[in-house]
């Protein structure tokens, strides 16, 4: 048949083959762009970081200084007029459909790109390949998958890495993950990001998008014992093969004995830990006014109820 591939697989055959190539520029985009590029929490071997940026290239036409800069940039102005890509500003259907657009708008704005593209790869072929021709390596990826696969599923597969970032990334994690979900966290106003889920497995770990905003150095995004990081089991992986240096995750607290006075160790530990401590108190706040409601109630039913609305 003229339009065969190399390979002929049934249906869900090419179904499994499009999500294992998405996944592999899910891992691309959370370990090498996102933890090692945008945020430096980790450094990776040569080989390692040269694999992702040429997938990259291949599969989503996206340059390394230009995305690690507008991710730099969210966080710096995170939900504010000057967010790239804010659902709080732009509104959630925006951000959630044409986030995308919203993302390539700011990769033209040469001022973000001098502020905070700052430490990403300069070298031969990023100047003359990489980001000369980012748009190149789609046609080729897109030219093996219908040399592979023939040319209905090859298209269908291609289409399908070429749009998987778009979607996931730019819409889902910018969009969702600041609009809906559970926070472990309160991180400073106005940052309003969420935890879409506690198990980050189809995102790679970026469904806990308020852990990594209170910790944004981590390159571990999960914090509770329930909750699960896939990104952070591959880097862990890479780490015992000897290809990746963890340099920070988010502290953990440990509790020692009272001091009589605050000395420059307790300080530096309550703001290391300051999340926590902030959590902790608005617990315990919560709790003691819980109970003087109770104990108010009892003296006093009127005044109680009036109180109520306050919790």
């Amino acid at each position: 048949m003229v339009f065969a591939g190399l390979f002929d697989l049934p249906w869900w055959g090419y179904v499994l083959v499009a999500l294992g190539l998405t996944h592999v520029t899910i891992a691309a985009v959370t370990i090498y762009l996102h933890r090692c590029q945008a945020h430096r929490a980790l450094e990776l071997h040569p080989v390692v970081s040269h694999f992702f940026r040429f997938w990259l290239w291949l599969t989503t036409g996206m340059v390394t200084k230009e995305w690690a800069a507008i991710h730099r940039k969210h966080h710096a102005k995170c939900e504010t007029a000057e967010d790239p890509h804010s659902p709080q500003i732009h509104g959630i259907h925006r951000v959630l459909w044409l986030g995308v657009f919203l993302y390539v708008k700011e990769s033209h704005f040469r001022e973000t790109m001098q502020r905070y593209g700052h430490g990403t790869p300069d070298d031969w072929v990023e100047r003359n390949v990489y980001s000369r021709h980012a748009i190149y390596g789609l046609f080729l990826m897109g030219a093996v998958d219908i040399a592979l696969f023939g040319l209905v599923p090859g298209l269908l597969i291609v289409l399908a890495q070429i749009v998987w970032i778009p979607f996931w990334a730019a819409g889902v994690i910018n969009g969702i993950g600041h609009f809906w979900g559970y926070r472990n966290w309160e991180t400073p106003l106005p940052d309003a990001s969420r935890n879409m889920s506690p198990w980050g497995i189809l995102i790679g770990g970026e469904e806990l998008h308020n852990n990594h905003h209170a910790f944004p150095t981590s390159a571990k995004l999960s914090a509770k014992w329930y909750e699960f990081d896939l990104g952070w089991l591959y880097i862990r992986s890479l780490e015992l093969l000897g290809f990746a240096t963890v340099r920070t995750v988010a502290p953990t607290p440990r509790f020692a004995a009272p001091k009589p006075v605050c000395d420059a160790q307790t300080l530096q530990a309550v703001i290391a830990n300051r999340y926590d401590v902030l959590q902790r108190y608005a617990r315990s706040l919560r709790r003691t006014y819980l109970e003087e409601l109770e104990r108010l109630r009892r003296w006093s039913p009127q005044d109680a109820e009036a109180l109520k609305p306050l919790k």
